[in-house]
């Protein structure tokens, strides 16, 4: 029995939770998502809460049913309160600046690396350092900044690079004369 399937959503005030034709679409102060629903998985909405159930006893339907509660969970508190996700640039020069709707990056190349940001996120970027990306999506937002991580991994002996804020970098030690 799944844990996180069987508990319930409870749906905030200002969120609206509905079902069109095996389409989940929320929808809140900080705008709509939407995702489709599996045909292992059944939704059901009363009084302010949601709940999850399996259609069939599969392994697969099992696997999902706790999948489609976190995910559908991630879109009402995005759409209600939206997640952050901090950035921090280390190293002599590095730096990030927003140009229009492009994140761009001075991390040691010889040219700067221009990002395009996603429609439904927002950047803004404090100190030069600091990179603060919000958005409703969750996917969305982790995927962005996975991708920007990437870019400029940190590296054990400095620690320079990009990387998340509470991400800690395990340390190397140089070599001995």
């Amino acid at each position: 029995m799944s844990r996180v399937g069987s508990s319930a959503i409870t749906i905030p005030a200002d969120v609206t939770l509905s079902q069109e034709g095996g389409i989940v679409v929320v929808k809140g102060k900080n705008g709509e998502l939407r995702a489709p629903l599996h045909n292992d998985v059944e939704l059901s909405v009363a009084d302010n809460v949601a709940t999850f159930s399996q259609r069939r006893k599969t392994r697969e339907a099992k696997a999902l049913w706790g999948t489609m509660r976190a995910s559908v969970n991630n879109m009402v508190i995005g759409v209600s309160q939206g997640f952050t996700r901090k950035l921090e640039i280390n190293g002599v020069g590095y730096r990030a600046a927003m140009q229009g709707n492009k994140l761009v990056l001075s991390l040691g190349f010889s040219h700067p690396v221009e990002m395009e940001v996603p429609a439904g996120l927002s950047v803004n970027v404090e100190n030069n350092t600091t990179v603060i990306i919000t958005g409703a999506d969750k996917q969305l937002l982790g995927q962005f900044a996975s991708e920007v991580r990437a870019k400029r991994p940190p590296e054990p002996f400095k620690g320079k690079g990009v990387k998340y804020a509470d991400e800690y970098i395990v340390r190397k030690e140089g070599k001995k004369k």
